[in-house]
């Protein structure tokens, strides 16, 4: 869904004539479109598609399983909407040994090497890029060519979340209502769009509507999909196990209800739009917090109410925004509470309603995908991975290291450097990158391509100053009580070393 409405909007961007492929390395290619070519790929056809284009905008693991992407000299973009590390720790929780080892070590490589090579990265949500920049942090991508261009770091990675249709949705056919046995016209209808994956707790649902049928007979729960639509993917123990508690609850074919295949894209708003309200649950997780869940987006689309477990970026929107209710997880009596408010509460649900219209205009996919189109209209590389001397920055700071002094101004021991050692160093990086490249005119650079920092103040008021400069008058004073406080200790070990040798 992502990747193609980033290829649709590119394809209709006004002022930039964008030739647009959509490439899949699946096998199952049924789509087309009149505005850009759509193809199933191979090893050959993706080496082709990579020395074809100006830019690639690259997601999951493709560039791994197609090392030519990788290492291709080309403007990348990453799409790291989805945190594949955290999301390999919860697809893989409960699992054992070097099997699942190496699936979150591959995760791992996978997400550090995009963030390594990108140009330009985009994610899901403001959560999502705090992560990130974390992680860019640790690897080195925050450094002086990317921050000082730009000290937000929006240039490496900005936030492009998952859209919707520039078009509000349209009922064009009898879905749920009427045509699925035991849904009848007048029945309190509540959709969980999307699968049902082992990060979603769709158990705790199940046993609230269980508790709500009891008082309220007319409730209706319609799992939208129980099958990836990937015929690659087999079903998760989640999807079992919720069937199980259904059966188990005597619910099944009277409260709940599981499509065992898969809602069409395309005819998703049917469905949306004969629901009452919509409804998820997950657990409290780390992959809950950074991740960013497309159902929800649905569920504003179609103007539902929503009634959601806390923890992630949605609920949050959804509690500012007024869109419904949000429970603590694994909370089944806060949950059946929360139901029962909005389904008894015509008002409120009338309010969620009428702010989900507004609040999907945010979403229009024409909208969020602005930083993305913005990047492709004036596509380069970024600074540091392309410098004069003619590797990526991280190399040549892996080469050519810069040692900061670990001492104070006045020569005393430190645990940290001061800012104008440190603002040294930096000039002296600088002043070596020229020297190096500057090898052809007769002259050569030291043994790190690096000149040494020049000499540091010493006397008592150059100190001062600089100390002054620095921190302000409680600086100086706390240096000044550092330096008495050494001095006086080593006097006193003098007077000791004194005491025992008499």
């Amino acid at each position: 869904m992502r990747a193609w409405h980033i290829a649709q909007r590119l394809a209709d961007e006004p002022d930039h004539r964008h030739e647009v492929r959509l490439l899949t390395t699946s096998q199952y290619c049924e789509l087309s479109s009149e505005r850009f070519e759509v193809v199933a790929a191979g090893p050959d056809g993706v080496a082709e598609a990579e020395a074809w284009s100006d830019v690639m905008v690259l997601q999951g693991y493709v560039a791994m399983h197609h090392p030519v992407l990788g290492a291709s000299e080309k403007i990348i973009v990453f799409d790291v909407y989805d945190p594949l590390h955290l999301e390999t720790l919860a697809l893989t929780k409960g699992a054992s040994g070097p099997a699942r080892e190496w699936h979150v070590r591959t995760s791992i490589e996978a997400l550090n090497n995009q963030l390594l090579r990108a140009d330009f990265l985009i994610c899901a949500s403001e959560r999502q890029r705090d992560l990130f920049i974390g992680q860019l942090c640790a690897l080195g991508r925050a450094n002086p060519f990317t921050y000082d261009s730009d000290p937000t770091l929006r240039a490496l990675i900005d936030v492009v979340p998952f859209g919707l249709p520039d078009e509000s949705p349209q009922h064009r056919a009898p879905a749920l209502r009427g045509v699925v046995p035991g849904i009848g016209p007048d029945d309190d209808v509540l959709v969980w769009a999307g699968g049902v994956y082992d990060w979603f707790d769709p158990l705790t649902v199940i046993r609230a509507v269980a508790r709500v049928a009891e008082h309220r007979p007319s409730v209706r729960l319609y799992f939208m999909g129980m099958q990836h639509p990937n015929p690659d993917v087999p079903p998760m123990q989640m999807a079992y196990d919720a069937r199980a508690l259904a059966d188990e609850l005597g619910v099944s074919g009277n409260h709940v209800f599981f499509n065992d295949g898969w809602v069409e894209y395309a005819r998703r708003q049917d469905y949306l739009l004969e629901a009452t309200l919509g409804i998820t649950a997950h657990f409290d997780s780390a992959e809950t917090r950074f991740s960013f869940r497309t159902r929800d987006l649905d569920y504003l689309w179609a103007a539902l109410p929503v009634v959601t477990t806390e923890g992630d970026s949605f609920a949050q929107l959804v509690q500012q925004e007024g869109l419904g209710l949000c429970v603590p997880p694994e909370d089944p009596t806060a949950l059946e509470d929360a139901l029962v408010r909005i389904l008894s509460d015509k008002e409120m649900a009338d309010r969620c309603r009428t702010r989900a219209r507004d609040v999907r205009e945010r979403f229009r996919w024409a909208d969020v995908l602005g930083p993305l189109v913005s990047f492709c209209n004036d596509p380069r590389r970024a600074p540091d991975l392309v410098l004069p001397l003619g590797r990526p920055w991280l190399d040549r700071a892996d080469a050519s290291r810069v040692p900061l002094p670990t001492g104070d101004p006045d020569g005393s021991p430190s645990d940290q450097p001061s800012a104008e050692a440190a603002a040294q160093a930096t000039e002296g990086a600088s002043a070596g990158a020229g020297a190096e490249a500057g090898a052809e005119d007769g002259t050569k650079a030291g043994a790190s391509g690096v000149t040494a920092p020049p000499g540091r103040p010493r006397s008592l008021v150059q100190l001062a100053r600089l100390h002054y400069g620095q921190g302000g008058f409680h600086q100086v004073a706390d240096r000044a009580a550092r330096k008495t406080r050494r001095i006086l200790s080593a006097a006193w070990a003098a007077c000791k070393g004194t005491e025992g040798e008499s």
